[in-house]
């Protein structure tokens, strides 16, 4: 059986598209190979790190990864992650599929570490109710 391929996207992918990734691949690993990269990448968010430990997955040895890298490679899908009301999402041209799920990071948390991991938790548990819903008949 060939594994459907999906690319996630969003502009740093040091979070959203890190998680979706790691959640897709631990869920869905027997039919999806899951990828992601970003139009601006920086460096893996240390929150996501953490809340991704808490559901027992590991994506501290993960590295960013330009959206470049993947010209020339086909996917079955392309999913943006980007804010719906302020990140610019780029466009993936190599894929059969087009889908965007806009992540919208929690507003108004305080600037705590408390607060940096409940925003990374809703992020979090946001993207893997919709890739759930998204690729569960994949």
């Amino acid at each position: 059986m060939t594994k459907a391929k999906v690319l996630f996207i969003c502009s740093h992918n040091s979070a959203r598209s890190q998680m979706a990734e790691a959640i897709a691949n631990n869920l869905f690993g027997d039919r999806l190979e899951a990828s992601s990269a970003g139009s601006s990448p920086t460096e893996i968010n240390p929150y996501s790190i953490a809340v991704m430990r808490e559901m027992g997955i590991d994506i501290s040895k993960n590295r960013v990864k330009h959206l470049n890298e993947f010209t020339g490679k086909r996917f079955d899908y392309a999913v943006t992650l980007c804010s719906d009301d302020e990140d610019f999402c780029p466009f993936f041209p190599d894929a059969k599929e087009h889908l965007h799920h806009g992540v919208n990071a929690p507003k108004g948390t305080p600037n705590t570490e408390k607060g940096h991991l409940d925003d990374m938790r809703s992020m979090r548990d946001d993207i893997l109710a919709w890739i759930k819903r998204t690729f569960i008949e994949v």
